[in-house]
């Protein structure tokens, strides 16, 4: 399929040009690192004033060049760099990295007039830049180091990708001594072309990688981004550090409690999270992570169990569970038996299972082997420090036995000591068993674990749109916000009522004009009353006097509202001011108050917030973070990851809460952000619940200005693009985007393809589709990859009778297609009648071309291809044939 353009040149160039090449200063060091690295292809050193470069003929400029360089790395003054850009791509190149720094120039970020210069040079020609600023890239299995690095990289399967050219240094460095080797390293430099999206995309499809490391200082394209690490995540373990993000990324003035609580921090958090990216917080930590994630272990849920020489070590790793947030794992009466059974039985049997200093060395591993057949375990750490009664060799080899005849992996070990362990250590790599140096080590390493499962998980909810039953009432809402635009914020009553057509329960609200007004309504409503000033300017009312509560006659809500109407005369005298709202205080003796919000960043678009509500809002910034949109599950992980979770769950002194009401609210909020993006802000607080359910007793919203309405990064399930079809025989189909959950479906599917089938769909003898395959097959993301499946109902329910599938490039104007009909079901106009979806949609979408590969045997495609209008050329062998179609211009695809 369609790749990263160009980027096959930075990663594995047959060529490179070094320009501003010399024998001192950073073109000479360009030059000894890859005439050093043995680099196989020409190196051509370019400088108008040498002969020569590290012994190596030069020439005067990129036009003397004798052929066209893959790969262009420019040493140069800041002022010739756009020049020598436009000249590369005039000249056919198609990558250059450019390690020019550009910090002592005006501005110094990805907006300033040179960067702009150069991306504008090199747009035409297709020519790829990394930097300006970059170290370089190293691919040592090409043996190509194009950098200013002062250390090479060794050769491995993990890429390492950073913004940090410095901290790059330090990272060459240092896993050199700890023999971690690369498939790639790459210092992006300053944001010009080439980013993080077009480096995901490159390596998630890089079969030379394993897992890929990102050092992310900023993100430029939260969408690209997202979609990019999303379907990397999918293939790889993708782990990040997330450092200080720069600068302001904020649309809105942050006068909502959401936009104030909403930190950068956990912001990116939740982002790496929901893409299924592992976030870690220091480097040595992100190492670690491969370290396990590359094992090959794969857990389903947050037990360890803990096997011990001693009663320190396993305290230890008990403590560091509880840091984590972890909870020791409880022994079912089953396990404790068999561990009581065992000759000689461990001094302590629980968590952790102490073995002992003394006794033979196979207790480890009898002990190991019961846990690790343990169902309420999820994964087993071994940890053993240097002793007098065996050596560490004898217990790793007692463990690699235990693995290997239960073939259970899930084992962590952590081997304390230095030189006396390290023969363990190796033994225990060699056989793929993750080993660490301290317990607390293995058990962050184990956290990782259960974090990249949870984050696995988030990556396959696709959120659906509402049934057409439970759609909620939105032209009532887009009148409502129409006739406020402009206005910058919709008062109290019109959040209220928002809320309220979107199925939120409300408290029932009364308005006022004035404080007499006010206090004549109140003997109605019942008292006590809760009054509450209606401005659109004034969102935090509560620091505004704009809030008073438990007002118990006439006479006390009359005092109160004349009290507001002053203060806001007085210290906000441009504020709009709309009159007064009121409500009975009912009496909810097992409330928490929550609190629900909306806020809106310039990188990853609308952002919501829940967490603990009222007077408590501010005082516990303990909030948990979210993207739209949410389903159900998502709401929920979001909730529990919030401080307020613990006061939801019940105790002796009152029930639970409905924690489904209120993961149903999350969802209403979220969709009241996918239809409405021109709501820039909204806070929701308190919210009521209990028992019984939930209840909103205030609201705010602010509207986002004219050109500010945000995207958003995660596109729900487009259930517009479902329709009926009818094949040949009459039957009828639903032709319908693919979902996560048609993952069994999907494997029925291709069981049932002939072996003939399976070649023309893969160019390759398949015999069974593996797991993780089915999981990119259906897993995918539909901004920029679109598969659409004919769904049929047979005897046994749904089944799928065939599959179309497109996947764009970067730029939107080209997609590669694969279709294929289910054995059975050929010669009824299945095909005929995918495609013909298919090219609608990339028609819609503004697709230029589009095209497939196909082999020469396959006639049927063939043919039908002849029919649709389908151009045919050679291929890039006799035995391939290229279909294309042009399309016209863009138009609304209806999603």
């Amino acid at each position: 399929m369609v790749r990263s353009r160009n980027l096959d040149c930075l990663f594995n160039p047959g060529s490179v040009a070094v320009i501003g090449a010399s024998d001192r200063g950073t073109g000479g060091v360009i030059m000894r690192n890859l005439l050093a690295g043995g680099f196989n292809g020409p190196i051509m050193p370019v400088n108008p004033r040498r002969r020569a470069a590290a012994g190596v003929l030069a020439y005067p400029d990129v036009a003397s060049l004798p052929l066209v360089p893959d790969l262009a790395v420019i040493a140069t003054p800041p002022s010739t760099l756009p020049g020598i850009v436009g000249a590369l791509g005039e000249r056919g190149g198609r990558a250059a990295v450019v390690v020019t720094e550009l910090s002592d120039q005006p501005g110094n970020d990805g907006d300033q007039p040179l960067v702009k210069q150069i991306r504008e040079a090199a747009r035409p020609h297709g020519l790829r830049v990394l930097g300006p600023g970059s170290l370089g890239a190293i691919s040592p299995a090409s043996r190509l180091n194009a950098s200013v690095a002062y250390a090479p990289a060794r050769s491995g399967r993990i890429a390492f990708v950073t913004q940090s050219g410095a901290l790059g240094s330090a990272v060459l460095d240092w896993t050199r001594e700890k023999g971690i080797g690369f498939s790639h390293f790459l210092a992006m430099g300053e944001p010009c072309d080439v980013g993080f999206a077009d480096v995901l995309d490159y390596l998630a499809a890089d079969h030379a990688t394993s897992a890929i490391l990102l050092y992310i200082e900023t993100i430029d394209d939260g969408p690209r981004f997202v979609t990019a690490a999303r379907a990397a995540a999918r293939g790889k373990p993708v782990v990040a550090v997330k450092a200080g993000l720069q600068g302001d990324r904020r649309r809105g003035d942050e006068t909502s409690y959401a936009g104030a609580l909403a930190g950068l921090d956990d912001l990116f958090e939740a982002v790496l999270r929901r893409t299924g990216v592992l976030p870690v917080r220091e480097l040595e930590e992100l190492f670690d992570a491969v370290e396990t994630l590359g094992r090959g272990l794969h857990i389903r849920g947050d037990r360890l169990g803990v096997v011990t020489s001693g009663g320190g070590t396993g305290t230890m790793a008990r403590d560091a569970l509880m840091a984590a947030g972890l909870q020791p794992a409880v022994l079912a009466p089953d396990t404790i038996g068999k561990l009581q059974r065992l000759s000689p039985p461990p001094r302590s049997i629980g968590c952790p299972v102490d073995v002992g200093i003394r006794g033979p060395v196979e207790r480890h591993g009898a002990a190991a082997r019961v846990l690790l057949d343990a169902d309420e375990l999820d994964a087993t750490l071994v940890i053993q420090a240097p002793s007098s009664h065996e050596t560490a060799e004898e217990v790793a080899r007692t463990l690699m036995t235990v693995t290997s005849r239960s073939g259970r992996r899930q084992l962590l070990t952590a081997w304390m000591g230095g030189q006396s362990t390290a023969e363990a250590r190796r033994l225990l790599a060699e056989s793929g068993i993750a080993s660490y140096e301290t317990p607390g080590s293995a058990v962050k390493a184990f956290a990782h674990l259960v974090n990249h499962h949870r984050n696995q998980q988030l990556l396959m909810q696709i959120p659906p749109q509402l049934p057409v039953e439970q759609r909620p009432e939105v032209e009532a809402v887009r009148r409502l916000v129409s006739s406020r635009a402009g206005d910058g914020a919709l008062p109290e009553s019109d959040a209220i009522q928002v809320l309220a057509a979107y199925g939120v329960a409300t408290v029932p609200i009364r308005a006022a004009a004035d404080p007499d007004e006010a206090a004549d309504i109140s003997g109605g409503l019942g008292f006590p009353i809760a009054l509450t000033l209606n401005s659109p300017d004034i969102p935090r009312l509560r620091d505004a006097g704009g809030i008073a509560l438990y007002l118990n006659n006439a006479q006390a809500v009359r005092a109160a509202a004349e009290e507001m109407m002053d203060r806001v005369a007085r210290e906000r005298p441009e504020a709009r001011v709309e009159g007064l709202n009121l409500r009975h205080m009912v009496p909810r003796p097992n409330a928490r108050q929550l609190f629900v919000g909306v806020s809106t960043d310039r990188t990853f678009g609308p952002v919501l917030v829940v967490g603990e509500g009222g007077r408590a809002l501010e005082a516990y910034r303990e909030h948990a973070v979210g993207l739209p949109p949410l389903n159900l599950p998502l709401a929920r992980d979001m909730l529990s990851r919030s401080r307020v979770w613990q006061t939801l769950c019940g105790s002796r002194a009152r029930p639970d809460a409905d924690i489904d009401a209120i993961c149903q609210l999350i969802v209403k909020v979220s969709r009241i952000v996918v239809d409405f993006p021109e709501i820039a802000e909204m806070d929701i607080n308190p919210i009521f619940a209990d028992e019984s359910g939930i209840s909103v007793a205030g609201a705010h919203m602010r509207l986002a200005a004219e050109g500010e309405r945000p995207q958003l990064v995660f596109r729900p399930y487009p259930t517009a693009l479902e329709e009926q079809g009818t094949l040949g025989d009459g039957r009828t189909v639903l032709l319908r985007p693919i979902r996560p959950e048609d993952e069994p479906l999907h494997a029925l599917f291709f069981s049932r393809l002939s072996s003939e089938d399976l070649f023309l769909r893969f160019f390759r003898k398949v015999e069974k589709i593996e797991r993780p395959e089915l999981a990119r097959l259906t897993q995918i993301d539909y901004d920029r990859e679109m598969a659409f499946i004919a769904e049929a109902q047979g005897e046994d329910g749904g089944e799928i009778l065939g599959e179309v599938r497109v996947i764009a490039d970067a730029d939107n104007e080209r997609a590669e297609f694969a279709v294929v009909t289910r054995s059975d079901m050929k010669g009824r106009g299945m095909g005929r009648m995918l495609m013909d979806k298919a090219i609608r949609y990339c028609r819609a979408s503004g697709i230029q071309l589009l095209f497939g590969s196909v082999l020469a045997d396959n006639r049927g495609m063939r043919s039908l291809a002849a029919k649709l209008g389908m151009r045919e050329r050679a291929g890039e062998d006799a035995e391939t044939r290229i279909l294309e179609l042009a399309l016209g211009k863009r138009q609304d695809r209806g999603d």
